[in-house]
């Protein structure tokens, strides 16, 4: 894994230097040769020049997410931010509290760009791929703006050209981009997405298809789970629903994900209709028809079976960890090596305890009793081999095409390092 970023002010000019660092890949995982082949960081480079993920929560906490830092991204909520919360998870850190607690925030920028170009496009040049459809993908952006962006998929190098994006849409859309940025608090979301007093909003999103900029009319309906409004689609007829069809008609609005939100009225200006290809008949059709079948709310909230999580590294969403827990949880984090061969804290939540024999493995396998190792390297082993199938198919396709499955070329070097780490895990 590769961490980047770099610290700006609010007008967007750096501070300090930047931070590109390396963390070490632990020794149950058989990564995506894919992946592999689009950064050209190999598992023993990460093990060379990397800090163990235990260092990396420790500085990150430090030195990056310090108080009334905004981490901000591109795909980050949905995509960076859950890689962070499972790492601080596993390596008993809090996994939330870097996004929210002493004035901290959020926001990814993903959704800016899609709205940006849905309904103030100009002065930006958008990019399409090669079946002509619109995309978003950042590498696509800068080179059609003129922007330097020479290494794509290096984490640093994304920052920066994410930087110079964003002063991009700040140049030519300064009143869009102010706006989104303040609603990034789930506060100023929930004034807009109310059930109090419910209103159309506009809605640019990853799931809406790029035949309309990714963006749509919602309608909030319910109350969803964890704090989210259960939100229809208003482009979508729900006549026909059913309740295997419901999602994407109706969907949750999770208010703290810096969802791109935006009053009806904004698609009065610069001919945005018809640009997401909506009318104000439709919407006002089909929203009638949502409030005339309550049965599609119940649908909509029926609780879904879910497989339990294969490990308990996977378990953070299981629950919250109480306070007695955390306690404890503390205590591992601060624990020096010599301490942890004697800590067996009384832990009531079942996944701490095995959570312990994980952390303790891979940061001080010598304070492992002979039943905790054995515990380990058997969960080692079944977790190498539920990986090893999918890891030696996309292997096969290098060898035989020389490229991945997405077009990227092979690279020898990076592949002969990968049948070396299967190997030495064996």
């Amino acid at each position: 894994m590769q961490f980047a970023g770099q610290r700006t002010d609010l007008e967007l000019q750096p501070i300090g230097e930047p931070v590109n660092l390396l963390v070490q890949l632990d020794e149950d995982t058989l990564p995506s040769p894919g992946a592999i082949m689009v950064t050209k960081i190999t598992p023993q480079q990460t093990r060379l020049d990397g800090l163990s993920e235990r260092e990396f929560c420790q500085y990150v906490m430090d030195e990056i997410f310090t108080p009334g830092t905004i981490a901000t991204g591109y795909n980050s909520v949905h995509f960076d931010d859950e890689f962070m919360r499972f790492c601080f998870w596993r390596n008993f850190f809090n996994p939330y509290e870097w996004q929210w607690k002493d004035e901290r925030s959020r926001w990814d920028l993903l959704d800016v760009a899609r709205m940006t170009r849905a309904l103030r496009p100009d002065g930006i040049e958008w990019p399409v791929d090669s079946e002509g459809k619109a995309t978003n993908r950042l590498e696509l952006i800068t080179k059609l703006n003129g922007i330097e962006h020479k290494h794509a998929h290096d984490a640093l190098s994304d920052v920066e050209a994410l930087i110079d994006v964003t002063r991009l849409i700040r140049e030519h859309q300064p009143d869009l981009l102010r706006y989104l940025f303040r609603m990034r608090d789930k506060r100023c979301v929930a004034e807009l997405v109310s059930l109090d007093h419910p209103q159309p909003f506009v809605y640019s999103a990853g799931q809406i298809s790029s035949e309309f900029e990714k963006t749509t009319v919602m309608y909030p309906l319910a109350s969803g789970k964890n704090g989210s409004i259960l939100v229809a689609d208003l482009r979508q007829d729900p006549t026909e629903l059913t309740e295997e069809t419901i999602f994407p008609a109706i969907s949750e609005l999770a208010l703290n994900r810096c969802p791109a939100v935006a009053p009806l009225g904004v698609l009065e200006k610069n001919q945005s209709w018809e640009r997401i290809k909506l009318d104000k008949e439709q919407i006002t059709q089909n929203l009638q028809k949502y409030l005339k079948r309550p049965e599609l709310i119940e649908w909509a909230t029926k609780e879904k079976k879910f497989e339990d999580p294969v490990d308990v590294e996977s378990a953070l969403y299981d629950g919250f960890v109480s306070d007695y827990d955390n306690t404890f949880v503390s205590a591992v984090r601060n624990a020096s090596d010599d301490k942890l061969k004697n800590f067996h804290p009384k832990f009531k939540d079942r996944r701490l305890s095995e959570l312990l024999v994980h952390y303790k493995a891979k940061n001080c396998p010598e304070a492992l009793t002979e039943a905790e190792m054995a515990r380990w390297e058997k969960y080692r082993a079944d977790r190498l081999n539920r990986q090893a199938p999918k890891f030696m198919h996309e292997m096969k396709v290098l060898q035989k095409t020389g490229k991945t499955e997405r077009g990227t070329p092979a690279d020898e070097y990076a592949m002969e390092e990968l049948a070396l780490w299967y190997q030495s895990l064996q």
